[in-house]
């Protein structure tokens, strides 16, 4: 795992939000925000591969810059991971951070679904991965119910329901269509982001 940016102090309790970023929108710092409730840091991180899909559109490069950009927040850092799948990332996190600290990964409701319900292969499945980290789910389109024996290591967070349905899809579309989409990204990306993705010069 390589820092961008690092927050300062030692958490007892971290919450990992990895992601596309393709672009970062406030919905990403929403959740980040919400998280803080129940983690002392928040960590971004951005894999160098994903392991289900390559990079299109916006390139890594691109991603991470728009990504330091967005999260500046004092307890908020930004990481490269060379593993994409989230038992990879944690166990990063964990060699970065140390054995004691608590791992908290931060997802919506269609994120969750997708972990908990992978088909992982013989020998991982997703119990044993809840070991080493938990779950953090805010809602989207719908509220998570997590399968009763995960229970104890799924949590749901509170997220304010106006940034639920925000998506960087969304933000692709809109810019793709011509229509208003500036709202749904911090402040400080906006041209950064008219240039990645509509090719005008800000």
């Amino acid at each position: 795992m390589e820092f961008m940016r690092r927050a300062a102090g030692a958490p007892s309790r971290l919450g990992i939000l990895p992601g596309a970023f393709n672009p970062p929108t406030r919905a990403h710092l929403e959740l980040a925000r919400a998280a803080l409730r129940e983690v002392d840091e928040v960590i971004f991180v951005l894999p160098r591969a994903f392991p289900h899909k390559r990079y299109e559109g916006a390139s890594f490069e691109e991603r991470l810059a728009m990504l330091l950009a967005a999260a500046t927040e004092p307890r908020f850092s930004v990481a490269v991971s060379e593993g994409g799948l989230f038992i990879e990332i944690a166990r990063e996190c964990r060699a970065a951070y140390g054995p004691e600290v608590e791992l908290w990964f931060i997802a919506g409701t269609d994120t969750a679904e997708r972990i908990v319900n992978w088909p992982y292969g013989e020998g991982v499945s997703i119990d044993e991965q809840l070991r080493e980290y938990g779950l953090l789910v805010a809602p989207r389109a719908f509220v998570y119910a997590a399968p009763e024996r995960l229970r104890r290591r799924i949590k749901a967070l509170a997220m304010d329901a106006a940034w639920r349905g925000v998506s960087s899809t969304e933000v692709r579309e809109r810019i793709r269509r011509g229509d208003e989409w500036e709202r749904f990204v911090p402040e400080a990306i906006v041209p950064l982001a008219r240039e990645i993705y509509s090719g005008e010069r800000a």
